[in-house]
């Protein structure tokens, strides 16, 4: 069981690069290629806010749970 990141698919769909998100939310762009890739060990509920309401999209479109 894992939770995969959809970060990718989410940028895709709103036409967005990582780089912008990064610069818009003020977080570094290392963190979020991190999160993107699936090679975080976590996220503070503060950062996936401020992705969200960047990307004006909720928690579940980001974040799925696999068997």
């Amino acid at each position: 069981m894992k939770i995969v990141v959809t970060l990718d698919v989410v940028l895709a769909q709103r036409k967005m690069k990582l780089k912008d998100l990064s610069e818009e939310i003020g977080i570094s762009l290392t963190n979020l290629s991190l999160l993107k890739t699936g090679k975080a060990k976590g996220i503070r509920f503060n950062t996936l806010s401020k992705i969200c309401d960047t990307l004006n999209c909720q928690p579940g479109e980001l974040l799925q749970f696999e068997r």
